[in-house]
């Protein structure tokens, strides 16, 4: 940002350390078992490191005080930073950025000016950029220069250039600008899909460079403190937000579903319909899951297979849905009432 000294301070990078997947050989009362690879422990970093862990990309950065990050398993990471912290960055992803579509839950508990965002850097040219979902008392958009919206994933993002000069980057001190989209309804849970971004982007005057460095899904703290513990996976998660659903023989109904609130344990999907004003929306629940809640809409059911028809509040509603370890959006279809 131009606004220095508000904006963290952008930081110099590690080069890529490679892991090598790992293997066990068991012997139980001499028969031999063949290797299996085996899922790394769980492993807490608190200095500058970036590597593999269980398959996915690291990083974590910081420049001073007791911020910290916890790799688990899987794409999961949880990190912990306090107030002695001036500004740390770390996430899990992937060593090399694309246009993939990805999807992330957890928990962002920000006490202070903190992001959640999809961060990556390309080079030629050299280009850090953001799709910001949630962040804290600061908006990091601050002092950049407007350039248009997207409108993808159940909501607006905001488009914004910000110029660095003579700042660290991930090829040393340089000259750089920054791309960000943020979102205009914060969240902590959904699909990003990536190339939404970079298409609008480009429409936009903003070309990323032809090499991709990393791309994770980053918590990152200045002069603050709070927690994290983000989930992140390539692919969408049930139907596609902004996706609309027929099944054969719908007619002209159709059901959208987009992300709404998180919570460690929950999550809210708004279901928008178009098409007709007398419809039968059906929302297959995952294993495991249970509604919790349905507003603007007549809803039966609790688990499995949950039917939704209009009670006068017209053709939008939602619902909460109980996770019990299971993210996966319900698969929705529509059909005239």
């Amino acid at each position: 940002m131009t606004d220095t000294s508000t904006r963290p301070r952008r930081r110099g990078r590690m080069r890529l350390l490679l892991g090598a997947a790992c293997a066990a050989a068991l012997t139980v009362g001499g028969l031999g078992i063949a290797p299996h690879a085996y899922a790394e422990a769980d492993r807490t970093v608190s200095s500058n490191s970036t590597g593999t862990h269980n398959g996915f990309y690291f990083s974590f950065w910081k420049d001073s005080g007791n911020a910290s990050m916890t790799l688990r398993a899987d794409g999961r990471y949880s990190s912990n930073w306090g107030s002695g912290t001036n500004n740390w960055v770390g996430g899990k992803g992937w060593a090399t950025g694309n246009r993939r579509t990805i999807s992330y839950s957890g928990s962002y508990n920000p006490n202070g000016n903190s992001y959640l965002a999809l961060y990556g850097w390309t080079r030629n040219p050299l280009i850090e950029y953001y799709v910001v979902e949630n962040f804290g008392t600061y908006n990091p958009s601050s002092g950049a220069t407007r350039m248009g919206s997207v409108t993808t994933d159940g909501s607006t993002y905001d488009i914004y250039r910000s110029q660095r000069v003579n700042q660290p980057s991930i090829d040393g001190t340089a000259t750089f600008y920054q791309f960000w989209s943020v979102r205009q309804q914060k969240r902590t849970g959904g699909t990003i899909t990536t190339a939404n971004h970079f298409d609008a982007w480009a429409r936009s005057g903003l070309n990323l460079g032809t090499n991709h460095s990393y791309q994770i899904m980053a918590t990152e703290g200045y002069q603050s403190s709070g927690s994290s513990d983000i989930t992140v996976r390539e692919g969408g998660g049930g139907s596609n937000p902004g996706t609309p659903t027929n099944p054969p023989g719908g007619g002209n109904c159709t059901a959208t579903l987009s992300a709404g609130q998180q919570w460690g344990d929950r999550f809210n999907l708004n279901v928008a319909v178009s098409g007709t004003s007398s419809w039968v929306v059906t929302l297959n629940l995952n294993g495991g899951q249970s509604l919790q809640n349905s507003w603007n809409a007549s809803v039966s059911g609790t688990s499995g297979a949950i039917t939704a028809r209009p009670n006068g509040n017209g053709n939008n509603f939602g619902i909460t849905v109980m996770a019990n370890g299971n993210w996966t959006w319900p698969t929705v279809t529509c059909r005239t009432g």
